[in-house]
């Protein structure tokens, strides 16, 4: 297995040396083997396949125009195309919403009844989760999905730690009320 992870990694670094030498078989290439990474990452953030269509297209021309800045000692290149399709749909996220500047440092931590979720297909808590207000659409998929903690949330976005965490909170209890109000 290790070998065969290897040898991906080995294809990889080649396509990239082409694709800085403006080789367009060896973008496509690229573009083709990183699609369905980058739209699942996409799709977390976006309303719908439309959007994320948007944010991919341009997370792929900022990551091809940018290619010759990545350098492999300082990371893997899904990381990096990771946070160039974050970056740009937080950029999409800001245009469609103001994030509000409350200064808010206690928040009350709603209770999730897990019996509700584990009934409920992924899907439609995506589908859910896309319903959200977008300021804290893209809190709740920074935080609970990728990872962000709220620090590094607050600095994304621009907005102080107890808003993101304010928006988390908001997501949580907004996601519980309309999971249990779809299973009654």
């Amino acid at each position: 297995m290790k070998r065969f992870d290897r040898q991906l990694e080995q294809d990889l670094k080649h396509i990239i040396a082409e694709c800085r030498q403006g080789n367009r078989k060896a973008q496509e290439l690229l573009y083709r083997q990183l699609y369905g990474f980058a739209m699942a990452i996409a799709m977390r953030y976006a309303n719908d396949e439309h959007e994320a269509g948007d944010i991919l297209c341009h997370a792929f021309v900022k990551m091809f125009r940018s290619l010759h800045t990545f350098d492999e000692s300082k990371g893997n290149f899904h990381g990096w195309l990771k946070k160039i399709v974050i970056n740009e749909a937080l950029d999409i996220v800001k245009q469609r919403s103001r994030f509000s500047s409350l200064e808010l440092e206690a928040v009350e931590e709603p209770s999730v009844n897990n019996s509700v979720i584990e009934k409920t297909d992924a899907a439609d808590i995506l589908q859910l989760v896309r319903k959200l207000p977008p300021a804290t659409h893209a809190v709740f998929v920074l935080y609970a999905i990728d990872g962000y903690t709220h620090r590094e949330i607050a600095m994304q976005l621009n907005i102080s730690e107890g808003t993101s965490k304010w928006h988390l909170s908001e997501a949580r209890k907004i996601l519980q009320q309309k999971l249990t109000a779809t299973k009654l």
